[in-house]
């Protein structure tokens, strides 16, 4: 790795670790969504400067893709401003807080103590493939399928979460003003 890839890793390492901790300090669930998907691309992006292109693409597209179906889920089932209104992220400090610490111990400790095994054959020249190939094998047809059609569930689902669209308290001819809001919050409330 180069100086500009060094560089370039500890950073969106640290933006990682850092989105990653914002889920659990910003005070709305939509909020919470975006650092987690923050998070999750700066992993991919990562995963990219290892000239890991599949998992890196895969990663960020399962991530995004993740947490847009999240934010679905909020607007239709609490609206818009609910998702923004401010709430604790975490429940249960102290059980949260040793479960954690407990587990970073054993998994510390079974990376420290287990007997890993050695490579016993060169590595192939184009690692990416061979792990795509590994992960997906003849199901890739079907997964680039199913990708246009679990994007349009997400349009459809979004049409039918918001019966009104965004300009319809402005009327036909977007020049209503002050707006006829049926709905009143959100912006400027």
């Amino acid at each position: 790795m180069g100086v500009l890839s060094t560089v370039a890793f500890w950073v969106l390492a640290a933006a990682a670790v850092a989105f990653g901790a914002l889920v659990f300090r910003v005070d709305s669930m939509a909020r919470a969504t975006y650092c987690l998907a923050a998070s999750f691309v700066a992993v991919a992006v990562v995963l990219l400067l290892f000239r890991q292109d599949y998992l890196g693409v895969v990663t960020a597209l399962m991530m995004v893709m993740e947490m847009a179906i999240m934010a679905v889920y909020m607007v239709m089932f609490m609206g818009m401003n609910p998702a923004l209104m401010p709430m604790s992220m975490v429940h249960g400090r102290r059980t949260a807080l040793a479960l954690s610490a407990g587990l970073f111990i054993v998994l510390t400790a079974g990376i420290l103590l287990v007997p890993w095994p050695s490579r016993r054959d060169a590595p192939v020249a184009d690692v990416t493939h061979a792990l795509g190939e590994s992960i997906m094998g003849h199901k890739m047809l079907v997964m680039l399928t199913v990708s246009p059609v679990l994007f349009a569930t997400i349009v459809a689902a979004l049409v039918l979460a918001l019966p009104r669209g965004r300009y319809d308290r402005f009327g036909d001819d977007l020049r209503r003003r002050p707006p006829a809001d049926p709905q009143p919050g959100g912006v400027g409330r």
